[in-house]
């Protein structure tokens, strides 16, 4: 190892002459050339480059993306299903719950009608002859059996329509005036017709409601189900032309309002008549087309067209006597197929509606089956594909950040060439073609990071190895050159020519220390060293002498302490670099002073300027990258200064840090850990 000595500043014969001209504030960050970098940008974007990785930005995950791409013909398919399955299936429940409405209200509304119809014609009798009270009151009571049992039934129902409901509303309120009706009737109120028409109203209610109950989705059900209604409306008909003919045996002739009334009643009983009969099928039109031929329908006709050509001036024809007989027969022979077909209707609603069930069961579970298939397949599908796009972006994030990011790291300290486990190629599992080409693009870009991370370690490895060999040249021939200046020192004693030649001591001190930054930043030792320890007074001292503007600096005595030799020479250059910063970046006619004091820990030296300082982001910035240690850019190559104090502090386990001045410049606080001082403080030694 070479050995060196400590050269102290010695004083000049002649004073140097100081700068006159302060450092312009504009300047003053932008040409550090040693501890602070140019700008602070800069430096944000070094710290990056040299190993700070950003974290990448994150959106929307693939597997929610094909989700949202399969949603839509999945939603679509299943929309579609529903609908479908939706159409059937409340047509089904609908006949179901018209079956109830058959069952609750209306059968027991159809046998109010019937005791209404019977009420009404025993009212008008006795009404018009003042005969049969008895028969009135036990008519009386069997309606109000029938009103009882119905509201009954119907108070039970929930979830009509808001028709239904209105129509069983209004039924619900004729029923509530028949107590009046009655009482108006025993007084003697109303007339025979008028006694007719009361009861008309609440039986029309119903054939209103029955009207909200008909609709229903199959055609042919709904046909056969509203010409029986036709039918009931047309046996109303009927019952009311009963009641007035007993009005008019009573008169005996056939007034002008009678006459009008019984025609508008028969033309619209045979309408009715005529219009269900085309329409219901071959099960319910059978007994309707035997009536229509038999005797009491025949002779019924008769007495109705006599009725409608009788002149009100006229009597009645003697055949009139038998007109309560025919319309009796007819009435029973009515009553009895009215029951069937109402019977049939009913007996037609349940298998339709389980036969509806039946195909939604088949059609909408085959439906629901695809439905359910093309949802686990693309779903499935979906599995796989972010399966393996998943397998991908982990063996291209393990490589990245883990293969090359190690291999990268091992390559900045050695040439040797990758291994095969740092070169392996990527292997995921995939099916899918366009997968494997990006595996294999990925294998293609990662041989070629490879040879370029190798190259460029090579690279860097051979001009360190140029910085290293031309520092060593030149730290030999500065060397000699410096013991040739001693001599010669030694040997003048003309005070110009002896100050002349303490400034070429000095420079080339300085190029000494700038020679020997080059082998530290290639990770090499310089070539000087003391075997035994040196008094930090000395260490000090001597860095100082490596500064361009020493005279500007002022040492304050240090604790009587020594540093090991081995580290010597690395803490000296180390504070020469920051005391040459401080000198730099103050106003020239101020001092610069160098505190220095012991800690439990180790030793403390503080170099402390007083120029503009640093706002406390860049601070904040710069005490970064001093504990991180950069690594060296050819690039920022007018950084040395931050790479050199960083490499040597990282070295030796020294921190150093940059604080604000009290005097408004920059304090480099410099911390020796005890392990680099020395048990006994001893002379300096070669």
């Amino acid at each position: 190892m070479v050995s060196g000595e400590i050269r102290p500043s010695r004083p000049s014969a002649k004073a140097r002459t100081p700068k006159t001209a302060m450092v312009h504030p504009a300047n003053e960050r932008g040409r550090r050339t040693g501890i602070l970098p140019k700008g602070v940008y800069s430096a944000r974007r070094s710290h990056h480059a040299s190993g700070g990785r950003m974290p990448p930005t994150r959106g929307r995950p693939i597997a929610l993306k094909l989700l949202a791409l399969l949603l839509v013909p999945l939603l679509s398919l299943a929309g579609l299903w529903a609908f479908a399955a939706s159409l059937t299936g409340v047509d089904g429940l609908r006949l179901l719950a018209i079956n109830d409405l058959a069952t609750n209200v209306a059968t027991p509304s159809e046998q109010v009608n019937i005791e209404l119809q019977t009420e009404r014609l025993v009212s008008v009798e006795f009404l018009v002859t003042g005969r049969g009270a008895d028969a009135v009151a036990d008519q009386r009571r069997k309606t109000d059996r029938a009103v009882t049992t119905y509201r009954t039934l119907s108070g039970g129902m929930r979830d009509l329509s808001p028709q239904m409901t209105a129509q069983l509303a209004a039924l619900n309120g004729g029923l509530a005036r028949l107590p009046d009706i009655r009482r108006e009737l025993d007084g003697d109120v109303l007339t025979p017709l008028e006694v007719i028409a009361r009861y008309s109203d609440i039986v029309d209610a119903s054939f209103r409601m029955y009207d909200a109950m008909v609709p229903v989705p199959d055609m042919s059900l709904f046909r056969q189900a509203r010409a029986v209604t036709m039918l009931g409306e047309a046996k109303e008909m009927l019952s009311r032309e009963r009641a007035l003919i007993a009005v008019l045996l009573d008169q005996g002739r056939v007034g002008i309002r009678e006459r009008a009334a019984f025609a508008e009643m028969a033309a619209t009983r045979r309408l009715l008549y005529t219009q269900a009969l085309s329409h219901l099928d071959g099960g319910l039109r059978g007994a309707y087309e035997g009536m229509a031929a038999s005797p009491a329908y025949l002779e019924f006709l008769a007495a109705e067209d006599v009725i409608r050509s009788t002149s009100s001036d006229d009597g009645l024809p003697a055949a009139a006597a038998t007109w309560p007989i025919d319309g009796r027969n007819l009435w029973a022979a009515v009553e009895r197929n009215q029951a069937a077909a109402v019977k049939g209707i009913t007996d037609r609603v349940t298998p339709t509606a389980v036969g509806m069930l039946v195909k939604l069961g088949v059609a909408g579970g085959a439906g629901l089956i695809v439905v359910v298939a093309s949802v686990l397949i693309s779903l499935r599908f979906r599995k796989r594909l972010v399966r393996e796009l998943a397998g991908l972006r982990d063996a291209a994030t393990e490589l990245a950040d883990v293969r090359l990011a190690g291999l990268v790291r091992r390559l900045r300290t050695s040439t040797e060439p990758p291994t095969a486990d740092e070169s392996a190629p990527l292997r995921v599992e995939t099916a899918t073609s366009e997968i494997a080409d990006i595996v294999q693009a990925f294998n293609e870009v990662q041989s070629t990071a490879v040879e370029a991370a190798v190259d460029q370690a090579r690279l860097r490895h051979g001009v360190s190895q140029v910085f290293v060999n031309l520092a060593r040249r030149n730290q030999s021939l500065l060397h000699r050159q410096l013991l040739q200046l001693d001599g010669m020192e030694r040997a003048t004693e003309q005070p110009e020519i002896l100050a002349d030649l303490f400034k070429l001591d000095h420079l080339t001190t300085r190029m000494r220390r700038h020679a020997e930054s080059l082998i530290i930043l290639s990770d090499q030792a310089p070539g000087r060293g003391w075997r035994n320890p040196v008094p930090i007074h000395d260490v000090i001292r001597a860095a100082v002498a490596e500064v361009e503007e020493y005279e500007r600096v002022e040492v304050l005595q240090p604790p009587p302490v020594a540093l090991l030799g081995s580290v010597v020479t690395d803490v000296a250059h180390l504070l020469a670099e920051l005391v040459e910063n401080a000198t730099l970046f103050s106003p020239p006619q101020t001092r610069v002073d160098v505190r220095s004091s012991t800690t439990p820990h180790g030793f403390v030296i503080e170099v402390e300027d007083r120029g503009l300082g640093l706002p406390r982001t860049e601070l904040d910035e710069l005490n970064d990258r001093l504990v991180r240690t950069p690594e060296f850019d050819l690039a920022q190559s007018d950084r040395l200064g931050l790479f050199v104090v960083s490499r040597l502090a990282a070295r030796h386990d020294i921190k150093v840090t940059l604080a604000v001045s009290p005097y408004g410049g920059l304090t480099a606080r410099v911390a020796l850990p005890s392990a680099l001082l020395a048990d006994q403080p001893v002379p300096a030694g070669r």
